[in-house]
């Protein structure tokens, strides 16, 4: 979403599929598309910007010795041992930007609806192109994780009931980390570090981005854009899956949604798939936050182990 296509960039030689250079820029061109999206940027920090102010929360945890390595934190409202009802389940969210901007502060406004009810909700932070490539962002969001599952207990967090949320690029941030093999990861980590996970209009086949006009900032390398893909890094087992993309999103990502979710269903691994109707990419995670929208529902029955 950070780039925009160059001049001079299209040819009528199909370079992705169907796609020729122009169209499948136009397929990835998300601001392009839809050119309001600076409303929904200012609107979700403005949001956000209020609820740190009211409610505080554990801002700037450091989960790695990096600058952008942090994540921020908000306890469930009356939950925790402190409340004499034990731990509780955390939902720990990766913000998109395609993998180039936005921030772990631009989603605070989505913490309200779960801690209310209580579950505690996680932002994280990882660093973003061109000062760091996707196979870096991949293993910062696998460390947050990791970091999140060893230190739940100072934060009233059951360690076995953390589900893991991303939108767009987020979304792919959260399909690969429900592909890792933990205790290789880390040794020490449970092979079931995850309880769940939901993905919204995830981007799930990193070839056509590197295709695409994106590339002259995320370089993705040839040899890496199937092992950075969850559609090509599917898991043998895995924890339940929700997943959504929204009914007005570009062809691309419709198919990419589609393939994605064949694909694991036909691995025998548990999935949801919420339908979005009406929704864009930029209002697709808004969604997760309201508390009428099936997509809401079906991320609360999977926080309290009702999808399996």
């Amino acid at each position: 979403m950070a780039s925009q296509p160059g001049s001079g960039a299209a040819t009528a030689a199909p370079v992705f599929r169907d796609y020729d250079q122009a169209a499948l820029d136009a397929q990835l061109n998300l601001r392009a598309r839809w050119p309001e999206h600076p409303q929904f940027f200012e609107r979700w920090a403005a949001d956000s910007a209020a609820i740190r102010a009211a409610r505080g929360g554990e801002l700037d945890l450091a989960y790695g010795s990096g600058p952008e390595e942090m994540l921020d934190l908000f306890p469930a409202s009356g939950g925790g041992p402190a409340s004499g009802e034990g731990p509780v389940a955390l939902l720990a969210f990766i913000h998109g930007g395609y993998w180039q901007a936005l921030d772990k502060s631009d989603y605070s406004y989505l913490a309200p609806p779960f801690v209310d009810r209580g579950i505690a909700f996680a932002s994280l932070n990882y660093s973003l192109a061109p000062a760091a490539d996707i196979g870096t962002m991949i293993g910062q969001v696998r460390r947050a994780l990791a970091w999140l599952h060893k230190n739940a207990g100072a934060y009233g967090v059951d360690p076995g009931r953390i589900i893991v949320a991303g939108h767009s690029a987020g979304g792919h941030l959260a399909a690969m980390a429900l592909s890792t093999d933990w205790p290789g990861f880390e040794a020490g980590l449970p092979v079931g570090l995850l309880a769940g996970g939901c993905s919204i209009s995830g981007v799930y086949d990193l070839e056509p981005v590197r295709l695409s006009y994106h590339n002259a900032v995320l370089k993705v390398p040839a040899d890496r854009a199937a092992a950075w893909s969850p559609l090509h890094a599917l898991p043998k087992a895995a924890p339940p899956l929700i997943v959504a993309v929204g009914a007005e999103e570009t062809e691309e990502f419709r198919r990419q949604h589609a393939e994605y979710a064949t694909s694991w269903q036909d691995r025998g691994l548990p999935l949801v798939d919420v339908p979005l109707p009406g929704r864009h990419h930029f209002n697709a995670v808004d969604a997760l936050g309201e508390e009428n929208h099936p997509l809401y529902a079906a991320v609360q029955q999977l926080l309290s182990g009702q999808v399996s």
